[in-house]
This record gives structure tokens, C-alpha cells and sequence, in this order.
């Protein structure tokens, strides 16, 4: 009788290494921000920000592990705000402005968001000093808090260890965190390009082609995807965050530069002024620039609903293409000043 017993402990101690397996996952996700706004006509590219479930923000420039019950941390690189180059803000203020789910107002109107987002920055943003509050067109610190009033966003929700989390925050604590903004070459898509190289080694890279080496929002999310294509043991999910309405119009996915050049019509003047070099923007709008993204089956997350961003479960993105054999390319649009001035 001693088989029996011997196989129950050898299925034990697989089942339970199996759940220290587990235990020791946690998520993090690329934000995907839709273009709002003027950045709608001018620059559709959007914006990236970065989410992790087990790391949260000790202030807006130092990042701690969280406490049970905390939902983790929004980090982004913005112009410049405070002089800072990188800052962070937890995940409900960061879309809603609040600090309780429950406390998300079904609608907004501009007076009720600058409300909210007043309240929060005296509450806890006063350490950034005098940077300013920002408007519609030039903003400020008023783009880390509230986001969600103004964008539609998608997130593309991975795994992350302990080990990786911890050796995150020790890199970004004891880094330099002083603004070298430049539109080109450390926008917001360069940040987060990063963040996911610290955690993906090798993946993401500047490109000549297309956008003439230029990163964008839509660009990175792509190439995550490509790599979860040959990792699915990352658990890649996508998971679309609404727009609250009332305050503005429905934000639209960012596009490629090359494509928002299409779209907006500024290759018509430079194919005037030169016909090759419209061409070329054409063509690589056309060939490389539209990064079909899995956006349509999106799980939808209300504000109540935000934990599962930070929780493992659920049908992979991975599983779902491999069922379906089909990637949905977004037919929507996103801002490239938002993404490169944010």
C-alpha cells in the first residue's frame, strides 16, 4: 500500500510547486492610449504608459513592492513635467482622478474633471513643484491624472516575476530621473520600448522602416504582440479600458507616422513639394506603417472591474489566436505630437 501513498506525495509536491509557480506571477501591461483632442487632426499617433500589478509608487518619482489590496502603479515618460523624466501615479487616480473605484462618475463635463483632477494633484502631486496644471493644447500635470476622461485605452496585459519586478525598481530608483525629452528619439514609445526590453531582452528595436526610425505607440504594442506569437508562456491578454464620456469626443487608436501623414493629408503638400518623397511616406504607410493590432475582441474593464488588469487568468491572447487563426487589424486612428509630447 505504500505505492499508492508515494504517488499522492509526488502529486503533491507537484501541485504545490505548481501554485509557488503561480504565486510568484504577477502582471504588468503596455498601455495603448487613443489620440484625443486637437492631436486627433494634427498628430494621431497616441500615447504609451506602462502598468505593473506588484509595483506601486512610494511618490511620483520612487516606485516601492505594493501592499495587499494596492493595484499597482501607471509609469510614463512626459515633457519635461517638473523637470522629471519618467513619473508614476497608481492605477485608479491615473485613469479616473479618484483614489476608489466606486467614486468614478459615469460622466464628465470639463468643470467636473478639472475638479477631480485639482483635488488629487493638491492631495498628492504637490512635490512636483511648480510645473504647470496644462490646458487643451500644451499640458502639464494634468495628463497624469484622469486619462480615462479623455482616451480610450488598450492594454496588453503579461506576466512578470518577483525578480524582475524587484530588479525594475531598484534600476529605475537609482537612475537618473531628469527630462532629456525629445520628440524624435525619447518620446513616450521610447520609454515604454524600453521598459518592455528590461523584461523581453532584444525585442524591441528602432527601425529605419517604417517612420524613418521614429517609435511609436501603435509600434510598440505591435511588436509585444509579435513577440507573445513566440512566447505565449507570457499570457498575453488584451483589454480595452472605455472612455468615460461627456467631456470629449471618443479618442481614436494610434496610428503609425507614416499612416497618420496619410490620413491627415500632410503627404499631399510633400508629394507637391517633392513627388518621390511622397511616394515613399505612401508606400510605407501602405507596406510597413499599419501594425494590425488584436483590438476587437478586447475584454471590456469598467473602473470596478480594474482588478482583473492585475489578476492571471483568464483565455490568453496567445490561446485565442492560435483558436481563430485571425489577427484584427484596428481600423482606428491615435496622435503623434500626444504620444511624442506626452
Amino acid at each position: 500500500m505504500r505505492f499508492p501513498r508515494t504517488m499522492c506525495s509526488i502529486a503533491l509536491f507537484f501541485a504545490l510547486g505548481a501554485a509557488a509557480s503561480m504565486s510568484c506571477r504577477a502582471q504588468g501591461a503596455l498601455l495603448l492610449e487613443g489620440a484625443d483632442g486637437i492631436s486627433r487632426v494634427f498628430d494621431p499617433t497616441g500615447h504609451d504608459a506602462v502598468y505593473f500589478a506588484r509595483i506601486c509608487a512610494a511618490s511620483p518619482t520612487q516606485l516601492r513592492r505594493c501592499e495587499p489590496g494596492e493595484l499597482g502603479v501607471v509609469i510614463a515618460r512626459y515633457a519635461g513635467i517638473g523637470g522629471y523624466d519618467w513619473l508614476a501615479v497608481p492605477l485608479i487616480p491615473y485613469l479616473y482622478s479618484v483614489e476608489e473605484a466606486g467614486d468614478v462618475p459615469a460622466r464628465v463635463n470639463h468643470e467636473s474633471v478639472e475638479a477631480l483632477r485639482r483635488r488629487y494633484y493638491e492631495a498628492h502631486l504637490l512635490s512636483l513643484g511648480a510645473a504647470p496644471e496644462g490646458g487643451r493644447v500644451k499640458r502639464g500635470w494634468n495628463q497624469l491624472v484622469g486619462t480615462s476622461y479623455e482616451r480610450r485605452i488598450y492594454a496588453f496585459r503579461f506576466d512578470t516575476t518577483a525578480a524582475q519586478d524587484d530588479a525594475f525598481i531598484a534600476r529605475m530608483n537609482a537612475g537618473e530621473n531628469h527630462s532629456h525629452f525629445n520628440i524624435l528619439f525619447r518620446n513616450c514609445a521610447d520609454f515604454a520600448s524600453g521598459v518592455l526590453d528590461f523584461y523581453f531582452p532584444h525585442t524591441f528595436k528602432r527601425h529605419i522602416a517604417p517612420d524613418a526610425g521614429i517609435v511609436t505607440p501603435r509600434q510598440v504594442a505591435y511588436e509585444l504582440v509579435r513577440y507573445a506569437h513566440k512566447h505565449p508562456e507570457i499570457g498575453l491578454k488584451v483589454m480595452e479600458i472605455p472612455q468615460v464620456p461627456g467631456y470629449r469626443r471618443q479618442s481614436t487608436t494610434g496610428k503609425s507616422v507614416s499612416v497618420s501623414l496619410v490620413v491627415t493629408g500632410y503627404v499631399a503638400p510633400l508629394a507637391i513639394l517633392n513627388p518621390y518623397a511622397g511616394g515613399v511616406v505612401a508606400l510605407d504607410a501602405l507596406v510597413w506603417g499599419r501594425y494590425p493590432l488584436p483590438l476587437k475582441n478586447a475584454e471590456v474593464l469598467a473602473p470596478e472591474k480594474m482588478a482583473a488588469l492585475a489578476t492571471a487568468g483568464g483565455t490568453t491572447y496567445a490561446r485565442k489566436e492560435q483558436d481563430s487563426g485571425h489577427l484584427e487589424a484596428s481600423a482606428s486612428s491615435g496622435p503623434l505630437a500626444d504620444s511624442h509630447a506626452r
